[in-house]
């Protein structure tokens, strides 16, 4: 069998694939409003119907929330290829604000824009358009073929966008039946118009939030300013004390765990076309203000943070009331990288705070806050040369190797329920609006999508 033909059954039938994304995108398939149940159940049913026209057995599976759609394929007979399992989720986020909508979230349609065509409608991006990539490069291959290249397990989920409540009580119970040899996940984007990205690393998080109290009630300035504790002004030079003027954390032990970037890595990042000053610039920033002697992009893909979120206390009315008050709080987050364990951390966060309390300010942390450690991808495995080559091939760029600075659970959840390692590769743009009014999927991005994935499943199965 030639690619060719299959790249060019692809490029053939894009109107017709674009039609049935259409008929995905129409299901308003909210998962965290209970008014939208039934276009969950929806959603999840036109993707198994869709799968079975590819020959796929597949079904919609319960769960206490929204259902999985789980779908298995053999591939060739007598082939020796890899089991692969794709992930995606059909679930997609509120429309509100509506009135911020040019065009009905629900009713998706083509727009010429100055930089190409786009599909604009609710989850275009985010993860519809994406996961359809996927499974429109399985048509094209079975159309031109008869069979898929090698054994696909296909795992769709509906509460992706309200936290994934059922995904790990299902997938341990599920575990024989979802194991496989790599997961394949479709949820990224690539770094910059043009150059296909495979991520390689996200950043884990750690979460915590703590109150200060001095006085037992609010005091009067007047009769207390000055003698007082203020807990507003303790609680400030205690976070004063997280970092120096370079920026470098200073909590004893931080950055135990972290690494620093392969040289060939760094090369890959250097030349992938990120554009620094258009990052900072768009939301009205000249320079970057993080820990220095890193770039911009290895801050944010491979350097360990410790963030303020929220910080508040005393009178927020109108005009002023003059007290000192009792409490003061403070919210934080950690984005993690490398090694990092975010339980160690949590309890070298607190020490640090705790040591530097002064006498009269009590302390209270909240005890209900979570963390989960950084996904840094096997990519000595040579399905990652193999996949970058693919994408190199049909982007005429070379494909680079990336990290993400927020974090995506599932492929952390992978490795620790399935013992799978896990390859994401996705082609929305940073500009795809995603979350808010007017998400768009551009046209290139999923015509080149599809024929990428058909690339490295192509190249995946030798």
């Amino acid at each position: 069998m030639s690619l060719s033909a299959v790249l060019t059954r692809i490029d053939d039938q894009l109107p017709t694939a674009l039609d049935r994304l259409s008929g995905l995108l129409r299901i308003p398939s909210i998962s965290t409003d209970p008014a939208y149940d039934a276009d969950c159940e929806a959603a999840a049913d036109w993707l198994v119907n869709d799968l079975q026209s590819l020959g796929v057995k597949a079904e919609k599976r319960p769960t206490p929330g929204r259902p999985m759609v789980v779908g298995h394929i053999d591939g060739p007979e007598g082939t020796t290829g890899p089991h692969l399992l794709f992930y995606g989720h059909y679930d997609v986020q509120p429309v509100d604000p509506l009135d911020l909508w040019h065009t009905d979230p629900f009713t998706p349609e083509i727009e010429d824009t100055p930089h190409g065509k786009v599909i604009r409608a609710r989850g275009a991006s985010d993860d519809k358009g994406q996961l359809m990539t996927f499974v429109e490069a399985c048509r094209a291959y079975r159309d031109v073929t008869g069979t898929l290249p090698c054994r696909i397990t296909f795992f769709f989920e509906g509460e992706e966008e309200s936290g994934s409540p059922s995904l790990i009580p299902f997938m341990r119970e599920n575990a024989a039946e979802l194991t496989a040899d790599l997961a394949l996940i479709c949820d990224t984007s690539m770094v910059a118009p043009g150059v296909p990205s495979i991520a390689s690393q996200l950043r884990g998080m750690l979460k915590d939030e703590f109150t200060i109290t001095g006085p037992r009630i609010d005091l009067h300035s007047g009769h207390y300013g000055g003698p007082a504790l203020n807990p507003l002004r303790e609680i400030s030079r205690l976070i004063t004390s997280f970092h120096d003027e370079t920026g470098r954390v200073t909590v004893e032990g931080f950055y135990d765990g972290v690494r620093e970037v392969p040289a060939d890595l760094m090369r890959q990042w250097d030349t992938c076309g990120f554009d620094e000053q258009e990052y900072l610039s768009s939301v009205g920033m000249t320079r970057p203000h993080g820990e220095q002697g890193y770039s911009t992009l290895v801050q944010q893909w491979a350097r360990p943070t410790l963030e303020i979120n929220g910080l508040w206390g005393g009178y927020q009315g109108a005009g002023t009331k003059t007290v000192i008050p009792s409490e003061a709080h403070c919210k934080l987050t950690c984005r993690l990288v490398g090694d990092m364990d975010p339980d160690t951390l949590r309890a070298k966060i607190r020490k640090h705070v705790e040591d530097r309390l002064s006498p009269d300010a009590k302390i209270t942390w909240n005890q209900d806050l979570d963390g989960s450690p950084a996904a840094v991808m096997n990519t000595d495995r040579p399905e990652f040369e193999a996949a970058r080559q693919a994408l190199t091939a049909e982007w005429d760029r070379e494909a680079v190797l990336t990290g993400m600075g927020g974090s995506i659970p599932i492929a952390g959840f992978f490795k620790e329920v399935l013992g799978l390692d896990a390859m994401l590769i996705g082609f929305a743009q940073e500009d795809d609006a995603i979350h808010s009014p007017n998400e768009k999927y551009n046209v290139e991005s999923f015509h080149k999508g599809i024929r990428s994935w058909a690339r490295v499943l192509d190249a995946l199965a030798k």
